[in-house]
C-alpha cells in the first residue's frame, strides 16, 4: 500500500562493481511499494541503467522522476555514456551555442536511458579560490553571464522533455569548508547575495526551471537560526517561493550530508526540510526510518497539510510532464562534437605542448586522498596514448629508456570529502622533485594537470603545464589526443 509521504523521498541507487544494481532489489521493491517520488541513479553501464529505468517505470504506482548528476555529461553518472567537459570549462569558451549543444546532448542521452531528471546545471558562482567543492563544475565568475548560460542550459534541456535542476540555492560559491564533512556557513549579507550569488537562480526561476536544489549550507544573514538552506523556511518559503515567485520543485541536497544534518539525526533533518518547503528529499540513508519519522511528525500536527498536498501536486505535474515519450537519440555529429570541444579546451597554461616522444615516461601523482566518492580511473590517459600509437610507460621517475619530455599526470581536483581546494604540501614537493630530477637528466617536463587552470600556480615554474580541467575519462582522452 502506498504511503503518501513516501512521494517526497528520492532514494539513491548506487551501482556496485560486483553486483551491479541487483543487490538493491529489496530496497527497490519496498520503495516502489511505499510510493516514492523517484530515484537518484549513480553508476552502471548504459545497458544496466536503461534496463533498471524500464523496470522502475513499469513497476511504479506513481509517476517517477529518475535523476542523474550531469556535471561532466551523462558520463558523470553512467560509465560508458558520452563525456563532456565540466561546465566551467565550457563557460570559458564564452559561447552560448556551446552551452546549448551540451545541454541538448545531455537531455537526449538521458532520455535514451529512460531518465527524465538532470541534476544540473550547477549555478554556484566561482567566488572563492579556496572552495573545496566547486572547481570547474559551475558556470564561472561572471554573475550576469552565468545567469544567461544557466537559462540557456535549462531551456534547452527542458525543450527535450527532461527536467533540469539549478544547484545549490542560494549559492555555494563562497564556501571554504566542505558540507560533506562538517556544518558550513556563508556569512555574506542579503544585499551581496541578492545582487551576485542569486543572479543565476533568479534567472532559473524566471525561465521556469523544473527544480532547484537547496544547499546544505547555512546563511546566518538570511536565517538567524543558522539552519542550512534546505531546512530554512525563511530561505525556501519566504525568499524562493515568496520573493522569487518560484513554483517548481524544491529538492534538498543529500540528507546524509553532515552540513545538512548540522549535528542532528537524519530524521529531524528530513522533518525540518519538508516543513521548510522542500518538495523532495534526496538520498535518505535510512528510507524506512525517515518515512516513519515523517509520518509520526504528520500525526503530531507538525506539517501544514495543504502545503504537503500542494507539494505532491507539483511532483505529479512534473513527473507526468517528463513521462517517457518519443526518444531522440544523440546524433553521431553531437557525439563527435563532444570530443572536439574537449580537445579545444585542453590548453597550455604555461609553456608549450612539448614533444613527449614515441616512448613516454608517465609518472602519476595522485592528490585525491580523502575523496568521498569514487574517482575516475587513472588508466584513461595511458590507454588513450597507447591507442594513438605511443608507448606509455608508468614509472616512478625519468628513465633512460623514455624519449622526449617526461609526462607527469597530476590528479587532484576539488570534490566531496577532500576538504581542500589546492594540492597537499606532499604533492607539491613530489612534483617539484620530479621536475628537478628531469632537469638533471636533461629532459623537459610536461605536467598534465586535471584540475582548473588556477591550480597551475602551485606547480614549479620550470614545468610546461597543460590544463585538462578534470580527471573525467573524456578529459583524460582529450589530453592524450592533444599530446599526441
Amino acid at each position: 500500500m502506498t504511503r503518501p509521504l513516501a512521494q517526497h523521498l528520492v532514494p539513491q541507487l548506487r551501482w556496485d562493481p560486483g553486483y551491479g544494481f541487483d543487490h538493491l532489489q529489496e530496497l527497490i521493491g519496498e520503495a516502489l511499494e511505499a510510493g516514492v517520488g523517484g530515484f537518484h541513479l549513480v553508476g552502471g553501464t548504459r545497458a544496466e541503467v536503461r534496463a533498471l529505468a524500464q523496470e522502475l517505470h513499469r513497476r511504479t504506482r506513481v509517476p517517477l522522476l529518475l535523476a542523474a548528476e550531469v556535471d561532466g555529461g551523462v558520463a558523470s553518472a553512467v560509465h560508458d555514456a558520452t563525456a563532456l567537459p565540466p561546465l566551467g570549462a565550457l563557460a570559458a569558451l564564452r559561447d552560448s551555442d556551446v552551452i546549448r549543444r551540451a545541454a541538448r546532448l545531455v537531455a537526449r542521452e538521458l532520455s535514451t536511458l529512460g531518465l527524465n531528471w538532470a541534476l544540473g546545471p550547477v549555478a554556484d558562482l566561482d567566488r572563492e579560490p579556496a572552495n573545496p567543492l566547486l572547481g570547474a563544475r559551475g558556470l564561472g565568475a561572471d554573475a550576469q553571464r552565468a545567469a544567461e548560460w544557466a537559462v540557456e542550459w535549462i531551456d534547452t534541456c527542458q525543450a527535450e522533455g527532461v527536467l533540469a535542476c539549478a544547484r545549490h540555492f542560494p549559492g555555494m560559491g563562497r564556501i571554504t569548508a566542505d558540507p560533506h564533512l562538517e556544518p558550513v556557513a556563508i556569512d555574506a549579507d542579503a544585499r551581496t547575495l541578492w545582487g551576485d550569488d542569486l543572479l543565476p537562480f533568479r534567472g532559473a526561476a524566471d525561465t521556469g526551471v523544473a527544480s532547484m536544489m537547496a544547499a546544505s549550507v547555512a546563511y546566518p544573514r538570511l536565517d538567524a537560526t543558522g539552519r542550512p538552506a534546505a531546512r530554512s523556511r525563511p530561505m525556501l518559503t519566504e525568499l524562493l517561493r515568496g520573493e522569487l515567485r518560484y513554483d517548481g520543485l524544491i529538492v534538498s541536497d543529500a540528507l546524509g550530508a553532515p552540513g545538512l544534518r548540522a549535528g542532528d539525526d537524519e530524521g529531524l533533518a528530513a522533518i525540518e526540510a519538508l516543513g521548510a518547503g522542500c518538495d523532495l528529499l534526496l538520498a535518505p540513508d535510512d528510507l524506512h526510518g525517515v518515512l516513519e519519522l515523517l509520518e509520526r511528525a504528520q500525526a503530531a500536527g507538525m506539517f501544514d497539510e495543504a502545503a504537503l498536498e500542494a507539494s505532491r501536486a507539483r511532483h505529479r505535474f512534473w513527473a507526468q510532464w517528463a513521462a517517457p515519450g518519443p526518444v531522440r537519440e544523440p546524433t553521431l555529429d553531437e557525439v563527435l562534437w563532444s570530443r572536439q570541444v574537449a580537445d579545444t579546451l585542453v590548453h597550455a597554461v604555461r609553456g608549450v605542448f612539448a614533444n613527449v616522444g614515441p616512448v613516454v615516461d608517465v609518472i602519476q601523482v595522485d592528490d585525491e586522498a580523502g575523496h568521498r566518492w569514487p574517482v575516475p580511473a587513472r588508466t584513461h590517459l595511458t590507454d588513450a596514448l597507447r591507442a594513438l600509437g605511443l608507448a606509455p610507460r608508468l614509472v616512478e621517475g625519468p628513465t633512460d629508456e623514455g624519449q622526449g619530455a617526461v609526462l607527469v599526470a597530476l590528479y587532484g581536483e576539488p570534490g566531496p570529502g577532500k576538504g581542500r581546494a589546492g594540492y597537499q604540501v606532499a604533492t607539491r614537493r613530489r612534483v617539484a622533485q620530479l621536475v628537478a630530477d628531469a632537469r638533471q637528466a636533461r629532459r623537459s617536463v610536461v605536467v598534465a594537470m586535471f584540475a582548473p587552470p588556477r591550480f597551475a600556480a602551485e606547480i614549479p615554474e620550470a614545468a610546461n603545464v597543460i590544463c585538462g580541467w578534470s580527471a573525467a575519462k573524456g578529459m583524460q582522452e582529450a589530453t592524450a589526443r592533444r599530446l599526441a
